[in-house]
Protein backbone atom coordinates (compact mmCIF):
# COMPACT_ATOMS: atom_id res chain seq x y z
CA UNK A 1 0.00 0.00 0.00
CA UNK A 2 1.44 3.29 -0.88
CA UNK A 3 1.93 5.86 1.37
CA UNK A 4 -0.89 8.91 1.46
CA UNK A 5 -1.99 11.28 3.84
CA UNK A 6 -4.82 9.56 4.83
CA UNK A 7 -3.09 5.89 5.61
CA UNK A 8 0.14 7.48 7.11
CA UNK A 9 -0.53 6.33 10.46
CA UNK A 10 -0.55 2.88 9.65
CA UNK A 11 2.91 2.64 7.76
CA UNK A 12 6.30 2.55 9.08
CA UNK A 13 7.89 6.21 9.50
CA UNK A 14 11.57 5.16 9.09
CA UNK A 15 12.87 7.29 6.70
CA UNK A 16 10.33 10.13 6.94
CA UNK A 17 11.62 14.22 7.48
CA UNK A 18 9.86 14.87 9.85
CA UNK A 19 9.64 18.32 12.47
CA UNK A 20 8.04 18.64 15.89
CA UNK A 21 5.45 21.08 15.84
CA UNK A 22 4.38 21.16 19.70
CA UNK A 23 5.63 18.91 22.66
CA UNK A 24 5.18 18.32 26.82
CA UNK A 25 9.39 18.90 26.38
CA UNK A 26 9.64 22.67 25.08
CA UNK A 27 12.96 21.87 24.25
CA UNK A 28 11.77 19.25 21.46
CA UNK A 29 9.56 21.96 19.48
CA UNK A 30 11.06 22.89 16.69
CA UNK A 31 12.84 19.48 15.80
CA UNK A 32 13.80 18.83 12.59
CA UNK A 33 15.05 15.34 10.85
CA UNK A 34 14.79 12.35 9.91
CA UNK A 35 12.92 9.10 11.22
CA UNK A 36 15.99 6.50 12.09
CA UNK A 37 14.27 4.32 14.23
CA UNK A 38 10.96 3.59 15.92
CA UNK A 39 10.02 1.79 18.93
CA UNK A 40 6.50 1.48 20.74
CA UNK A 41 6.22 4.40 22.31
CA UNK A 42 9.40 6.21 20.81
CA UNK A 43 10.85 8.20 17.87
CA UNK A 44 14.83 8.22 16.83
CA UNK A 45 14.95 11.39 14.84
CA UNK A 46 19.17 11.67 13.45
CA UNK A 47 19.11 16.02 13.49
CA UNK A 48 21.10 18.19 10.78
CA UNK A 49 24.06 17.72 13.01
CA UNK A 50 23.78 14.08 12.86
CA UNK A 51 22.69 13.55 16.88
CA UNK A 52 19.84 11.36 17.26
CA UNK A 53 16.94 12.32 19.59
CA UNK A 54 14.80 10.49 21.11
CA UNK A 55 11.43 12.09 21.57
CA UNK A 56 8.36 10.26 22.89
CA UNK A 57 5.54 9.86 20.59
CA UNK A 58 2.54 10.66 23.24
CA UNK A 59 3.04 13.80 24.19
CA UNK A 60 3.55 15.77 21.02
CA UNK A 61 2.35 16.49 17.28
CA UNK A 62 4.72 15.56 14.03
CA UNK A 63 4.80 16.83 10.82
CA UNK A 64 5.92 14.12 8.63
CA UNK A 65 6.57 14.70 5.07
CA UNK A 66 5.72 11.91 2.39
CA UNK A 67 8.36 11.36 -0.44
CA UNK A 68 5.77 13.49 -2.70
CA UNK A 69 6.74 16.29 -0.87
CA UNK A 70 3.20 16.73 0.77
CA UNK A 71 2.85 17.67 4.62
CA UNK A 72 1.18 15.68 7.08
CA UNK A 73 0.57 16.89 10.60
CA UNK A 74 -0.25 13.74 12.94
CA UNK A 75 -1.06 13.74 16.99
CA UNK A 76 1.48 11.20 19.16
CA UNK A 77 -1.15 9.04 20.29
CA UNK A 78 -2.32 7.99 17.17
CA UNK A 79 1.31 6.65 16.08
CA UNK A 80 1.55 4.85 19.47
CA UNK A 81 2.43 1.09 19.12
CA UNK A 82 5.15 -0.79 16.85
CA UNK A 83 4.38 -0.63 12.96
CA UNK A 84 3.18 -4.03 12.88
CA UNK A 85 0.85 -3.34 15.19
CA UNK A 86 -0.41 -0.17 13.33
CA UNK A 87 -0.99 -2.12 10.37
CA UNK A 88 -3.36 -4.45 12.64
CA UNK A 89 -5.16 -2.13 13.70
CA UNK A 90 -5.61 -0.53 9.53
CA UNK A 91 -6.70 -4.49 9.01
CA UNK A 92 -9.61 -4.60 11.27
CA UNK A 93 -10.16 -0.97 10.33
CA UNK A 94 -10.47 -1.57 6.39
CA UNK A 95 -11.76 -5.53 6.16
CA UNK A 96 -9.48 -5.55 2.76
Amino acid sequence: MKRTPSNLVFHELIGLRVDVVSHSDPSLVGLKGVVVWEIRNMLFIKNSRGKIVKVLKQYGTFRFYLPSGVAVEVSGTSILGRPDERLKRARDRFRW
